[in-house]
């Protein structure tokens, strides 16, 4: 009987799978940074404008698809997180899902590392 995956599963497929292309060529530059994904933004009652971040990957200029939170000293590493459901409901199918989880992640590594996304994934 084979193993079911549920969507959440495979939307942590995509995201590894992402994160391992732009490994094989930024391994130095992304050592120790952190890949998180959750299911949406937190978002503070009454301070949605506060949300918006300049790192923040927004589509529509209101929910946010990923978040940078950059490093803090030695002891707390960046970390980029990607939000599930905002993307998934921006996705008209699997393949459309896995190039947009695709793209955010090139979006938060170029921010990371202070470069364009086209330099980051010159083929994508």
């Amino acid at each position: 009987m084979p193993l079911s995956r549920t969507r959440a599963e495979e939307f942590d497929d995509l995201v590894l799978d992402a994160v391992e292309q732009l490994e094989r060529q930024w391994r130095q530059e992304l050592a120790g940074v952190e890949f998180a994904v959750e299911e949406v933004p937190y978002v503070e009652s009454g301070a949605a404008e506060q949300l918006v971040h300049g790192s923040d990957v927004v589509e529509d200029g209101n929910v946010p698809l990923a978040r940078l939170l950059p490093a803090e000293g030695e002891r707390v590493p960046a970390r980029i997180v990607v939000y599930r459901r905002p993307l998934e409901v921006r996705a008209r199918g699997r393949h459309d899902l896995a190039d947009l989880v695709h793209d955010v992640v090139v979006e938060q590594v170029a921010n990371l590392l202070g470069r364009d996304p086209e330099e980051i994934d010159p083929a994508g």
